[in-house]
């Protein structure tokens, strides 16, 4: 790990509350090393100032000291601290050791990684580092990889990922020649403690498939539905004053308009530098413009995908992608995955392009039927089985719209008419389908379908569906299922490019290699009997 790692993960808040604690407390502390008379006289003569006490008696070389050892006991502390968090990525995991008196060891699998994130804070920008998290999959199974020089973290995650794709093995398994060690690979730290040698280094980023305007974000933030809930607050509390007269009510919505502006300005900052754009490792998404948050999505690691679109963005035609997938935090801990956005706000062009991103075994014109017929209104051969009319009741609203559509690769949930979504489960990754009736579904034949997956900011459950379409929905989602499950390899997503290339390469080099010359017969008339014998006569 880098040397300053200590003091970004906590040493400068350390020093802080020290100096405060110091400012707060100095005359406790001189009153414990002092006599009663002298600290009199240090309040009387001096008025508290510590400097002209010491200067007057000529003490400034023993403070000197007390300075340096407070210096030397940080400093100490900051290097045993650096020392004992070491870091070793082998073929198998990632592991990580730290702490001094109170050991802590974390280790993630490299065949269940679900990302890896590069995020570099404002502080940390300035000097030119970055933290690198592993994602796992579980609660709390993330590993933090903090701090390194921003290239230093590049070349670990291209390791990572390396290593976790299983392509790097797949080869030597064919090749019978051992994988080249990656010089990362048996080491705790070596190569990637230099000091600090100015601003950031730029590290080239592909090309993003879609690009967001400036405005078109600032516009998104403002039309939403906790400003439009602001305004009308604020015009409720105007006409209460004017009524009864008392302006003071006023300053009740400073705490509301304080909470609300944060919250806007937080997704604002988060959204602006957003690129996304494929590797051969996966998705690439950055975003924040204080803090740029850099992610790696592996194939395969989605586990759900929702197309949204509230009733005042649709005259501007945007809509909004969110996705579910393992984020590896504590949730006891109340720690919440910052990517849970795909895409802030886009046009239809640009959220197909998302969707091809994230789920490539989905072909594009699929994706466009789909969200012709599961983003919008619904359009004449409208293929989502919906409510019946017998039902209408239940989704008064939305029962034209609120239907479901089962697709090879994945079940399409429409749901909503003033806020509109089409949530998407690749059946590779759904966890179980189920079907639940209450009393009132059994009266009128229909009944809800749960789609189960990983926990996420929406949810798979449809109701008022049709009761045999339920029925018939869940013996095909069985089936899909469990094909799906058979066909995925994700897990090692190199392995199964890697016998590809080679598979192509085979190809194309017996393909290239000229056909072994026939021998020539000495007479050809000698041959010509035997041809004639081996071919088969006329039949009468």
């Amino acid at each position: 790990m880098h040397p300053l790692t200590p003091l970004l993960q906590g040493g400068i808040v350390l020093i802080v509350l020290f100096g405060v604690v110091i400012s707060n407390m100095q005359g406790r502390i001189v009153s414990f090393l002092f006599p009663r008379d002298e600290v009199d006289e240090y309040a009387e003569v001096f008025n508290g100032d510590p400097v002209d006490w010491v200067l007057a008696n000529n003490l400034w070389l023993a403070a000197l000291g007390v300075i340096a050892g407070l210096l030397v006991l940080f400093i100490g502390w900051f290097y045993l601290s650096w020392r004992f968090h070491k870091f070793r990525i082998s073929e198998a995991d990632v592991e990580v050791v730290q702490g001094i008196l109170f050991r802590k060891h974390r280790r993630a699998p490299l065949d269940r990684v679900q990302g890896v994130n590069l995020t570099r804070p404002f502080l940390a920008r300035l000097i030119g580092l970055a933290k690198l998290e592993v994602v796992g999959a579980g609660n709390d199974a993330n590993v933090p990889l903090e701090y390194l020089t921003t290239s230093n973290a590049e070349l670990v995650r291209a390791d990572i990922l390396r290593l976790a794709s299983g392509a790097r093995a797949a080869r030597a398994a064919r090749t019978g020649v051992p994988a080249p060690r990656s010089h990362l690979l048996d080491t705790f730290g070596a190569g990637v403690t230099g000091l600090v040698s100015g601003a950031e280094t730029p590290v080239a980023e592909p090309a993003s498939v879609v690009s967001i305007p400036t405005g078109r974000l600032v516009g998104s933030t403002l039309i939403s539905t906790s400003t439009i809930g602001l305004l009308l607050l604020a015009g409720l509390i105007f006409i209460v004053v004017n009524a009864t007269d008392q302006p003071w009510m006023l300053f009740s919505l400073v705490p509301t308009f304080l909470a609300i502006a944060g919250v806007n300005l937080s997704q604002l900052l988060k959204s602006l530098r957003y690129s996304i754009a494929p590797t051969p490792d996966g998705v690439r998404v950055v975003f924040g413009l204080t803090t740029t948050v850099t992610e790696i999505l592996p194939p395969g690691r989605v586990h759900a995908l929702a197309v949204t679109q509230s009733l005042l963005w649709r005259p501007f035609g945007w809509y909004r992608v969110r996705l579910i997938r393992l984020s590896g935090k504590n949730i006891n801990q109340g720690q919440v995955d910052q990517f849970t956005v795909a895409l802030p706000v886009g046009k239809r062009a640009d959220v197909e392009k998302v969707l091809a991103l994230l789920m490539p075994d989905v072909a594009p014109s699929d994706w466009a039927y789909a969200f012709e017929h599961g983003a919008g209104r619904p359009l004449a051969g409208d293929p989502f089985t919906v409510t019946p009319k017998r039902a209408w009741f239940i989704r008064p609203l939305s029962f034209k719209r609120n239907g479901f559509l089962m697709h090879p690769r994945a079940i399409m949930l429409r749901r909503g008419q003033l806020w509109r979504s089409l949530a998407i489960f690749p059946l590779a990754r759904v966890q179980s389908v189920a079907m639940t009736q209450g009393p009132i579904d059994r009266m009128v034949g229909v009944g809800t379908l749960q789609v189960n997956t990983v926990m996420g900011s929406f949810t798979g459950n449809l109701g008022a569906v049709d009761r045999d379409a339920l029925l018939t929905v869940w013996a095909q989602a069985e089936a899909g299922i469990l094909a799906a499950g058979n066909e995925d390899h994700t897990h090692r997503w190199g392995s199964t490019s890697a016998a590809g290339e080679q598979a192509s390469a085979a190809g194309e080099q017996q393909a290239a290699e000229p056909r072994a010359a026939e021998p020539e017969a000495a007479d050809p008339r000698a041959a010509e009997p035997e041809t004639a014998a081996a071919e088969p006569g006329p039949q009468a």
